[in-house]
């Protein structure tokens, strides 16, 4: 139960953030590029929306994050998506997988985000997340594990792209 009030409040938090700043006149949608064709968009509007009520309160607007609440999306999410597990990693984040977006809502924002905030990363075969990965991903958060788990692939890619280098 407490654990449930405190999902609650920080996820409040958040989104009066993204309230404030979007009424602060941080970019509406149309600078985002709302009708631009995304793979695994349907609604750019929609997902950008979605994104500014639900993570931008804590990923921030811009997708720099914060070293005290998120991390930087900014140039670094798509990496992920390079090296195995990361795929699977980035749908399991706690706040990704008890998002109270629906599964088709969640894919969406998913991948808006990461054309928006890591498009130059995105792996030449990138296949955007569906509701149904999304589904199955989700039920099995990383919560204690998190740290370790992003730990491990950042390591990983890491190592691979020394790799690549020589």
């Amino acid at each position: 139960m407490r654990l449930a009030v405190i999902v609650s409040a920080a996820a409040a938090v958040c989104a009066a953030g993204a309230v404030a700043a979007t009424v602060a006149g941080y970019p509406r949608p149309a600078q985002h590029g709302p009708t631009a064709v995304l793979p695994g968009v349907a609604d750019a509007r929609r997902a950008w929306r979605d994104w500014a009520l639900n993570c931008q309160g804590c990923h921030r607007q811009d997708g720099d994050g914060s070293p005290t609440t998120a991390p930087q999306l900014a140039g670094r999410v798509a990496k992920f998506l390079r090296v195995p597990g990361g795929r699977e990693y980035l749908a399991r984040i706690p706040g990704i997988a008890s998002s109270p977006l629906s599964n088709a809502r969640l894919s969406e924002v998913v991948n808006w985000m990461l054309w928006r905030f890591d498009r130059q990363d995105l792996p030449a075969h990138f296949t955007p997340y569906t509701a149904a990965q999304i589904g199955a991903l989700r039920v099995r958060p990383l919560r204690l594990r998190m740290a370790a788990v992003r730990r491990d692939l950042l390591r990983d890619l890491r190592r691979r792209q020394r790799s690549a280098a020589r």
